[in-house]
């Protein structure tokens, strides 16, 4: 689960970092890893697969959190002359096409991904293993059932003037589950999809710049409806027995993200890139991401918690859309929602 920024660079930046990581070419055995904030993060699965890794190979894997993943492959293509890192982890379905078509990455089957993986989520990414899934959940809204207003039932429901002033939504600009909401109504809606946008606007308390903002102001009490993933509430579920916050699942079906990490075909340690690809849809690995990523698995042998089981369903009826109408239709919706 993680945020998603402009294509924007700092040099001065990533010229530091790239100082501050280069020792790590000392050693042969090091495996790079470029990823997001999130993942690296005091709650993400970075330092549990890390340590697990380190102790299963002969190789030792170091994550550089680049902020977030858009941040992380345009480093990976600045530092195109001067390669440092072995692979870039959280190119998701929003972003595998403009990733792949930078000709920067190798294709990888890992070891026993067709046995492994569920069904459909590879394709998600082109299909073709330059990627590799690792990790996937819907976006839905959660709704607060001790909110005064009726649950919406569908997606149009959302439209309606009972919920004047009760949704937090996130700029598409900047955030994954914005930008998934986006994709979402183009799926559901096709070229009406602006009629859903002028229907939304009114009910629309505030459009936050990331995930964070957005669910905080939503846990807080700001509005009962909040875009996020279907998972989040187990959340809830897992740390504090608590009920209170629902996943809806809507009838027009839902649009999904799928995260993947794809090996530099300038890596200087393919070996332990391949090493790494193979242990991270390994049940080892796996079993690390639904209490700190919040997402499901792509392992089919993974076990869920609980919590999981009671507060994060899966959508029957999945939708997508290709990346490029989204961001196409990107500027008339944000500019929509400015005035």
């Amino acid at each position: 689960m993680k945020r998603l920024s402009l294509f924007k660079i700092n040099s001065l930046f990533v010229s530091l970092a790239v100082l501050a990581v280069s020792c790590a070419r000392q050693s042969s055995d090091k495996v790079i890893v470029y990823t997001y904030d999130s993942f690296a993060g005091d709650w993400g699965p970075a330092a549990q697969i890390a340590e697990r890794f380190n102790g299963s190979t002969k190789y030792t894997v170091e994550f550089v959190d680049c902020g977030d993943a858009v941040e992380a492959l345009n480093r990976a293509i600045l530092e195109r002359k001067s390669p440092v890192a072995d692979i870039v982890l959280g190119v998701d379905n929003s972003l595998w096409k403009r990733a792949r078509d930078t000709d920067l990455f190798m294709q990888y089957t890992p070891r026993d991904a067709g046995e492994i993986i569920d069904d459909g989520l590879e394709e998600e990414l082109g299909g073709d293993w330059t990627f590799t899934p690792y990790d996937w959940s819907h976006f839905a809204f959660i709704y607060d059932t001790q909110s005064a207003v009726r649950e919406p039932e569908s997606l149009s429901d959302l439209t309606s003037g009972e919920y004047r002033k009760r949704i937090i939504v996130m700029d598409p600009r900047t955030s994954t589950p914005g930008l998934g909401l986006l994709s979402w109504t183009l799926a559901a809606y096709g070229d009406d999809y602006m009629d859903f946008w002028r229907g939304l606007k009114d009910n629309i308390l505030t459009m936050t710049p990331g995930w964070s903002a957005g669910w905080g102001m939503f846990l807080e009490g700001e509005a009962p409806l909040v875009i996020s993933y279907t998972t989040s509430p187990a959340v809830s579920v897992e740390y504090d027995n608590d009920y209170r916050y629902k996943a809806l699942v809507f009838p027009e079906g839902h649009v999904m993200q799928v995260e993947g990490a794809g090996i530099l075909k300038s890596s200087k340690n393919k070996d332990g890139a391949k090493a790494f690809m193979d242990f991270l849809i390994s049940e080892a690995a796996q079993e690390t991401l639904p209490l700190t990523q919040w997402m499901y698995p792509v392992n089919r042998n993974v076990e869920l918690p609980q919590s999981y089981r009671e507060a994060a369903p899966v959508p029957q009826r999945t939708l997508s859309v290709p990346a490029e109408k989204t961001f196409a239709a990107m500027e008339e919706v944000t500019g929509f929602l400015s005035k």
